[in-house]
C-alpha cells in the first residue's frame, strides 16, 4: 500500500480547533521548503511563489531549501536561483541525497556559508545539455549559440560562488563530475558538512550559555 504524504495536526493562529494538513505544508510554514524532483517550470513556479510569499511574510526568518534534486530544466532552475538571491532573508541550501546539474546550480546558489550537505550526499556538476534533436539546420545553430550562452551564464555563476577560477570550471562542466560532500566542500559549492554544521552550533550555543 502506498505511503502517500503524511497529515499532521496543525492549529492555525485564531482558531479554536487543529485541522489535518500534508506535512509539507506544515514544515513550509516552519520555512522549511523541499526540491525533491526534477525541475520543470511548474516546480519553478511553486517554489518561487513560496520563496516570495514567505520572505514578505517575515523578512527577518531564514528559509531553509532542502535538496534532493536530479537536476531538469535549465532555465527554471535559473528562476529559483534568482529568487533566492532576491529576497532578504537568508537561503540555507542542504543537500540530501543527490544534487545534479541544475539541482547543484541551486545548492550553489545558497547563502554562502550557509550551504550544506549530508555526510553522504552526492553532487554532479556537468554542462547544460539540449534535447533539441530535429528541426532545420538554422534552428540548430540557434539552439547552439543559446546553449553557449546559458554554458557561459552557468560557468560565471558556480566560479563566483566557489571561489574556483573560471578555466577550472569551464574544464569540469566538460564532463559529468561526481563528488563526495567532502570533494564539493573543497570544491566550494557547500560551505560544511551537516554533522559539522551541527556541532559548531552546538558549540556557539555552549559559548553563549557560558559568558
Amino acid at each position: 500500500m502506498p505511503i502517500g504524504v503524511p497529515k499532521v495536526p496543525f492549529r492555525v493562529p485564531g482558531d479554536e480547533d487543529a485541522t489535518w494538513v500534508d506535512v509539507y505544508n506544515r514544515l513550509y510554514r516552519a520555512r522549511l521548503l523541499f526540491l525533491t524532483q526534477e525541475i520543470t517550470t511548474e516546480i519553478s513556479n511553486y517554489l518561487v511563489g513560496l520563496i516570495v510569499y514567505l520572505s514578505i511574510e517575515d523578512q527577518t526568518q531564514d528559509l531553509y531549501l532542502f535538496i534532493n534534486c536530479p537536476g531538469g530544466w535549465v532555465l527554471p532552475g535559473i528562476a529559483i536561483f534568482d529568487a533566492m538571491q532576491l529576497v532578504l532573508p537568508d537561503v540555507y541550501t542542504i543537500c540530501m541525497g543527490i544534487a545534479a546539474s541544475m539541482g547543484s546550480f541551486i545548492l550553489v546558489g545558497g547563502e554562502i556559508t550557509k550551504r550544506f550537505a549530508f555526510p553522504h550526499a552526492r553532487v554532479m556538476i556537468h554542462q547544460p545539455a539540449s534535447s533539441f534533436h530535429e528541426g532545420s539546420t538554422g534552428e540548430c545553430m540557434m539552439e547552439a549559440e543559446e546553449l553557449l550562452t546559458l554554458r557561459e551564464t552557468l560557468t560565471k555563476v558556480y566560479a563566483q560562488r566557489t571561489g574556483q577560477p573560471f578555466w577550472v570550471l569551464t574544464e569540469d562542466l566538460e564532463r559529468d563530475v561526481f563528488m563526495s560532500a567532502r570533494e564539493a566542500q573543497a570544491h566550494g559549492i557547500i560551505d560544511l558538512i551537516a554533522n559539522e554544521g551541527v556541532e559548531i552550533v552546538k558549540k556557539e550555543q555552549w559559548k553563549e550559555a557560558n559568558r
